[in-house]
């Protein structure tokens, strides 16, 4: 999004992001106001028809019966061709709807692909699901429907009043006193800052809604578990309430203003009658205005309609608005900054120069300090591991690598290389990743393995999954490697889904590897399993492992201690275990853990 744009506010920015669908817009709404203008002859054909009979009211054998004939078809060709009309802009309005609709999913996806994780992570996963569907789908619903509607409506009241005017100025001056009180009742609800923030209310309901039902789908288990209520799921539950307590307000704030308009929308005619019975008395013999007073009954409440319509458009108007401004949100997120001259390196080594990182939460004005000062460098075609007490830095060192954050302070090369000047798919490609809460798409296993390389071939596929030991539990499956997965498919056991994730970093075969705890969901019959697919998977590769499990890494070559993310301890397995540290320490701990039994005594120790 340029900047020009993101300055809009409101219908401009609307407008701004309908972008390159303007031209069909365009003739929509040209159609749409045809439409209205043709919708009117019905009503003019009346009042000629009605002239006519009155001109003949003694002697209606006088009757011109041609010329009713003709205006009666006239009525019924407009209210064909206003048909007609209408749906051929709601043609256009939905083509239009529908390309906007796609262009901003697509563009909302690629803008939060390249945002830094922290976005996702101090943004709930309801939220962001709640503003690429419902708030991104109300753009479609006011492009398809609100702005011919719109279109519509204003220009049945312009030709509507021309024709009042035209006719008698004094009545159509009390019908647009009533319009215009009407309008401004309406304005005053639906516009007043009041009004705003009750919108604003809403929608953020509605998103911690979302945001807290997703988390208690989650966590039914652990409430079935314990024998719980939805209202014992905390969140959800004031979150519900929230909504029902503003849904009452908003009732409670709009309803005398709501129930006054309704009945001045619905009362011209009390304006117009007294007005014109007095004129009328005034000149009883007046024909002509006779029929303009009758056609002014018969019209007037008919311009309610479209008033009407402005009221269900403006509120519409009001939320589109409030979910367009919480997308521009989105959009306010500033991506990893892409290198100008991007670089590639000349090797896979992996080096942190007196790197430091905090995370940092805008919107709460907090820092927490992850890292501080690291310095070290993972060999291509070695194995570094790093390990640490919980909360170490593990896990922030390995996610700094591909950049899902960018550091504060001193800087990560690949080959020589500053990771800031490689493009980003040049260093995504490069690093490869398994991690230890492995994620599969509701897709096909082949379609989940093919994640790691879209173009690689079935051949290419089994290979690698040959390769991460999981070839044999796939064709056990339904339908093999075409057997879908999650919902509406089968669900695979933690070592599994890990053993798919090894095979997907193994089909892409890039230079640098980050291990996270990879044999975490292994049972002992499967841990040998996986330990022969990591070994497939690491042939000459540059390796980065977290490893909560130190016997899996006494073979590292260079072992790497982190506790509150700083660099304690740097050497082998067995220099580490020679000197007094931190890593004596847990390895003790971790080996003496080989004695401890459960009974129901007590510990046995």
């Amino acid at each position: 999004m340029e900047k020009g744009q993101k300055n809009k506010l409101g219908l401009p920015r609307l407008l701004a992001i309908a972008g390159g669908e303007k031209s069909l817009l365009i003739i929509s709404s040209l159609l749409s106001a045809i439409s209205a203008a043709c919708m009117l002859l019905p009503f003019l054909s009346v009042y000629q028809i009605l002239g006519e009979l009155l001109k003949n009211a003694g002697h209606l054998s006088g009757v011109n019966s041609g010329f009713m004939i003709h205006w009666g078809w006239l009525a019924l060709g407009g209210l064909i061709g206003g048909l007609l009309f209408l749906y051929a802009s709601i043609i256009f309005s939905h083509v239009a709807a529908f390309r906007i609709l796609y262009g901003i999913k697509m563009g909302l996806a690629r803008h939060i692909g390249k945002l830094p994780l922290g976005f996702l992570n101090r943004t709930a996963t309801g939220t962001v699901k709640k503003n690429l569907e419902q708030d991104v789908d109300r753009v479609e619903l006011f492009v398809a429907h609100t702005i011919p509607d719109l279109v519509n409506a204003a220009t049945t009241v312009v030709v509507m009043f021309a024709i009042f005017f035209s006719l008698n100025g004094w009545l159509a001056l009390i019908v647009a006193a009533a319009f215009v009180l009407s309008i401004g009742m309406q304005a005053s609800m639906m516009f007043g800052k009041g009004s705003q923030e009750t919108m604003k209310a809403y929608f953020d309901s509605l998103e911690r809604i979302h945001a807290a039902a997703i988390q208690y789908v989650r966590g039914i288990p652990v409430v079935k578990i314990f024998g719980q209520t939805v209202h014992s799921f905390k969140r959800f539950n004031d979150d519900l309430y929230a909504y029902r307590d503003w849904a009452v307000n908003y009732c409670d704030r709009f309803e005398n203003g709501m129930a006054i308009f309704t009945v001045v929308l619905n009362s011209f005619l009390t304006f117009i009658l007294p007005a014109g019975l007095l004129m009328l008395s005034r000149d009883p013999g007046n024909m002509a205005f006779a029929l303009v007073y009758l056609f002014f009954i018969i019209m007037v409440p008919g311009a309610s309609a479209p008033l009407y319509k402005f009221t269900m458009l403006a509120s519409g108007t009001k939320e589109i608005l409030e979910g367009v401004s919480r997308l521009d949100h989105i959009y306010s997120e500033e991506p990893i900054k892409e290198a100008l001259s991007p670089q590639k390196p000349a090797g896979y080594d992996v080096s942190f120069k007196q790197v430091s990182f905090a995370y940092e939460n805008k919107a709460e004005a907090s820092r927490v300090d992850a890292l501080s000062n690291i310095s070290f460098t993972a060999k291509a075609g070695q194995i570094t591991a790093l390990v640490g007490p919980s909360g170490g830095g593990k896990s922030t060192v390995a996610n700094l690598i591909p950049r899902f954050w960018d550091v504060t302070a001193g800087e990560i090369l690949i080959g020589g290389v500053n990771i800031k000047d490689m493009a980003t798919e040049d260093l995504l490609n490069t690093v490869s990743f398994v991690f230890q809460d492995t994620f599969l798409f509701y897709d096909t296993l082949l379609e989940n393995i093919k994640v790691g390389n879209p173009q690689a071939t079935a051949e290419q596929v089994y290979r690698a999954a040959k390769a991460a030991q999981c070839h044999e539990f796939i064709q056990s499956l339904p339908d093999g490697y075409n057997t879908l997965i999650g919902e509406g498919g089968v669900f695979l056991s933690g070592g599994e889904e890990q053993r798919v994730s090894v095979a997907r970093a193994i089909l892409k075969n890039a230079p640098i590897l980050v291990l996270d705890e990879a044999t975490a969901f292994a049972d002992p019959e499967n841990e040998y399993k996986m330990q022969l697919a990591l070994k497939e998977l690491i042939k000459d590769k540059t390796v980065i492992m977290i490893a909560h499990r130190l016997a899996s890494i006494k073979n590292a070559d260079q072992i790497i201690v982190l506790e509150k993310g700083k660099m304690k301890q740097v050497g082998t397995h067995e220099e580490l275990t020679a000197r007094e540290g931190l890593y004596q320490r847990m390895w003790n701990a971790y080996t003496s853990a080989y004695d401890w039994t459960l009974s129901i005594g007590g510990v046995k120790g």
